[in-house]
């Protein structure tokens, strides 16, 4: 019986996931936001995804601690998980912050937090940081790691930037979806 939950339980997520591919040309996307599966959710469809069955998917904040805490966090997010991290020695006088460097843990906890689900590499990764910059690269970097069902929230958690250079065009916050200021350990990124 368990098991013909389980197979149920697969199909709705395929069935939403391919609902979403059908209706998103991906050619549309800068090309820094596509991935080399092809596989997208916008944050409606990741939320879609997450609440229909929350414990086959696995759905990650791949943004900097610091933008969790200060930012926010999607309620639905199961963990974060930078898949780059701030370093504070180097300046980025480009782009007037702190260099970014890849989280060379990233791959190790991803598979740390699927085995803490009793999760497989081919159950549903859903990754999402602030506009769908990072999470694509991140995405690619699982699927070439032997991840067969990783997605990238494409709008991301804050969107992308109107004319103005705000971000208010997408993205999770700004289609009302759940989320809070209030990070809680469980979801915290953790390195001790």
């Amino acid at each position: 019986m368990k098991k013909i939950v389980s197979l149920v339980v697969t199909l709705l997520l395929v069935s939403t996931s391919l609902l979403h591919a059908a209706s998103f040309d991906a050619s549309q996307l800068p090309e820094k936001k596509r991935t080399i599966s092809g596989k997208y959710l916008s944050a409606k469809g990741a939320y879609e995804m997450v609440t229909k069955a929350p414990a086959k998917v696995l759905f990650v904040d791949i943004r900097t601690p610091e933008e969790n805490e200060y930012v926010g966090i999607a309620d639905q997010v199961n963990l974060n998980i930078p898949y780059m991290l701030n370093d504070y020695s180097t300046w980025d006088a480009k782009k007037s912050r702190f260099q970014m460097s890849p989280n060379s843990a990233f791959t190790m906890k991803i598979a740390d937090a699927l085995a803490a689900r009793g999760l497989k590499k081919n159950d549903p990764i859903i990754l999402m940081c602030r506009s769908g910059d990072r999470s694509a690269p991140a995405a690619d970097l699982l699927t070439k790691a032997g991840y067969t069902n990783v997605y990238s929230v494409y709008e991301g958690f804050e969107g992308d930037k109107d004319k103005q250079g705000h971000r208010t065009v997408n993205g999770w916050k700004n289609a009302d979806l759940p989320w809070s200021y209030k990070l809680t350990k469980e979801k915290a990124y953790l390195t001790f």
